[in-house]
């Protein structure tokens, strides 16, 4: 546990906050966000009943239904909107786990409440509240201490080579008969009962293969998709490149602008992210496919830039790993359609871990393992393939770990500053001396983002309409 905290500076909360903390006497020490001990977090529901708060660990995922077996309610997250206007009226910008602040009915879960020794928010974003115990949380007598929790799921194995990708075949096989009456097939894309690959998605992996490929034959495949060669024509059109005069053609965008590499992985990365339709229920709160898609990509390029040349990975392949990274969100959209609604649900209940945590929960599977195997099966690069199956583990140090720690740091950084939606999650500052990436450095690179995020937010829009 970590020692080295302020004295308490109670000028620096919230009026209501300190109110709380005099009213109780509780003499708290504060201090920054980016301690790594364990913190309550706050998340709000409602039913027809009315407004309630859950209380528990930073370490463990809130489950719904465990709730429901519990309190007889079929209870759903509040969105966004809502939360932001309980905040401003308690004048907060974020919720403290004290239950006598929010005029709700207050549930503790069991873990946080024997806890001892730990942080809570403070109505102020950039500071935190050390406590003694659960105790501290608890002033009013109609708040319940319940078993509402279930841990985290341990960490993905760290598999050498490439036995990976037939480890979790099994697990994939193992999730979709825990799910549907089908057999357990052979091939990954009949399990899944994924669309076949459109022909352009084929061509341009076969052209990848083709030690003969040039910018003619790229062009080509292109063309014979109006809507991807229009989309690339836009791309290289954007201010984002800022390319002199008009782009008239893909094989223009190309020569001009975009360059082979780029363009060829870009196609691919907007053919395989068409292959899926987008879902019709999706997490409330969350950013939308594309906008993830194109966001982490360009932030893995600009971060890619600031590494020295002798230890910097190829652009194609980091910016394609970052353009589908999310690929495996809409693979469970697809695959696990009856349970995918719950995942979302439970996304919105646990904005404070990542995704990964509650598909396994759920699934028994993560999108990003299925992703990986899919696209190892399609015969995608292993740069993307591992890139993508780690990209949530900073102590993966396996083969083309820089691409999986690139995304890592991508979506780190777009969080933090708000360029994408979402709490800000446990980060692991060890990638930059894996990357061998200068954290200033870092932070310019994600300026160079923040500055082009009106030009990114329109070359969304044109995928997404």
């Amino acid at each position: 546990m970590q020692k080295a905290m302020a004295e308490p500076h109670l000028s620096d909360l919230p009026f209501l906050v300190k109110q709380h903390l005099r009213k109780h006497g509780i003499q708290p020490e504060t201090g920054p966000t980016d301690v790594k001990d364990m913190r309550a977090e706050v998340t709000l529901l409602r039913d027809t009943f009315g407004l309630v708060q859950v209380f528990f660990r930073s370490d463990t995922l809130l489950d719904l239904e465990k709730i429901q077996r519990q309190t007889g309610r079929k209870l759903e997250p509040l969105t966004t909107l809502d939360i932001d206007r309980i905040k401003a009226k308690l004048s907060v910008n974020t919720l403290p786990a004290f239950d006598d602040l929010v005029d709700a009915e207050t549930l503790i879960d069991e873990r946080l409440f024997q806890a001892e020794d730990f942080f809570v928010h403070s109505g102020n974003s950039d500071k935190l509240i050390r406590v003694r115990n659960g105790a501290e949380l608890k002033h009013r007598d109609s708040t319940r201490i319940l078993d509402l929790c279930v841990d985290l799921p341990g960490a993905l194995p760290d598999i050498d080579d490439l036995g990976v990708f037939a480890h979790d075949q099994v697990e994939i096989d193992r999730a979709v008969t825990s799910f549907t009456a089908l057999r357990i097939r052979q091939r990954l894309s009949e399990t899944l009962e994924i669309p076949p690959l459109s022909e352009t998605a084929q061509s341009i992996i076969r052209l990848r293969a083709d030690p003969d490929a040039d910018i003619t034959k790229l062009s080509r495949i292109v063309e014979k998709d109006p809507s991807l060669a229009a989309q690339v024509v836009s791309w290289a059109s954007s201010s984002y490149y800022a390319a002199p005069g008009s782009i008239k053609s893909v094989q223009d965008a190309i020569v001009r602008v975009l360059g082979y590499d780029l363009v060829m992985n870009l196609a691919l990365g907007l053919a395989l992210g068409k292959t899926l339709d987008m879902p019709d229920d999706q997490p409330e709160g969350f950013s939308s496919y594309w906008t993830r898609a194109v966001f982490v990509a360009a932030t893995c390029g600009a971060l890619l830039a600031k590494i020295p040349r002798e230890f910097r990975p190829g652009f194609g392949l980091v910016y394609l790993t970052g353009l589908l990274h999310n690929f495996g969100y809409l693979i469970l959209a697809h695959a696990f359609r009856p349970h995918f609604s719950a995942t979302c649900r439970m996304m919105e209940s646990n904005r404070h871990l990542p995704h990964q945590h509650i598909e396994q929960h759920l699934l028994g599977i993560t999108g990003d393992q299925i992703a990986a195997a899919l696209l190892h099966y399609w015969k995608m690069p292993n740069e993307v393939c591992l890139g993508i199956r780690y990209q949530v583990e900073p102590h993966y140090q396996g083969a083309h770990a820089d691409h999986a720690q690139l995304v890592y740091l991508a979506n780190h950084l777009l969080q933090k500053h708000g360029l994408l939606p979402g709490a800000e999650q446990e980060f692991d500052p060890a990638v930059y001396d894996y990357l061998h990436l200068d954290p200033e450095e870092a932070e310019d690179a994600i300026q160079e983002i923040r500055d082009a995020r009106d030009q990114l937010a329109i070359i969304v829009q044109g995928l997404e309409s």
